[in-house]
């Protein structure tokens, strides 16, 4: 076993015991432990994904996977080739007014902790992050008409790469599915598809620990 798969592996086991903070519902959920040069994170898991043990296992994950299949990979193929994060790992329960609770800054900056140290691992030359939450936490945001849909180039955790942000797939939002959205969309996928981190991982074999 190399040093960075023993990392890799001590990293993981640590994430699955992570236990602290008390208002996330269990069990952490996260990707498949796959060396790439891409890393997606999205917002948080929600109330199916645990039973099913992997991000994007409900309605929202069928949609991003058919945007990915357009342009090369299905989903059992992205699953085995990307490492898939997230801003939290936990599901933080339902919120009274309606949707998924949003987590809260202490939440967000327990986990901050994981993804720095799986930015250390990777060193992704690509990051894809789903959703606004996510995107914020790589760059400001204001509105997803200025963000999505262009190559930005940032400085994360200390690691320089290349971020394409992409809206998030929920059924409850609209973005997506209406102008400037959609061809905002479609542009990101195109930037996506060209992207010599996309092609690698589209011609490699997944090299997973």
């Amino acid at each position: 076993m190399t040093p960075n798969e023993l990392r890799m592996r001590e990293h993981r086991s640590a994430l699955y015991s992570c236990r602290q903070c008390p208002d996330m519902i269990g069990p952490v959920v996260s990707g498949n432990p796959v060396f790439s040069p891409i890393l997606l994170i999205g917002q948080a898991p929600g109330d199916k994904e645990g039973g099913f043990g992997k991000p994007f296992a409900w309605t929202a994950g069928k949609t991003m996977f058919k945007w990915f299949e357009r342009i090369g990979l299905d989903e059992n193929s992205f699953r085995a080739r990307i490492y898939m994060a997230a801003v939290c790992r936990c599901f933080p329960g339902k919120n009274p007014k309606g949707g998924d609770r949003v987590p809260n800054p202490a939440e967000i900056l327990n986990c901050a902790n994981w993804l720095k140290a799986e930015i250390d691992l990777l060193k992704p030359a690509l990051i894809l992050p789903i959703g606004k939450l996510a995107i914020c936490q790589l760059m400001p945001v204001n509105k997803l008409d200025e963000v999505i849909g262009k190559l930005h180039h940032v400085n994360f955790h200390g690691h320089p790469c290349d971020v394409i942000p992409l809206p998030h797939p929920s059924g409850a939002s609209t973005w997506h599915r209406k102008e400037p959205g959609i061809s905002l969309l479609e542009s990101a996928l195109y930037l996506l598809q060209q992207h010599s981190a996309w092609q690698q991982v589209c011609e490699e074999r997944p090299y997973n620990l």
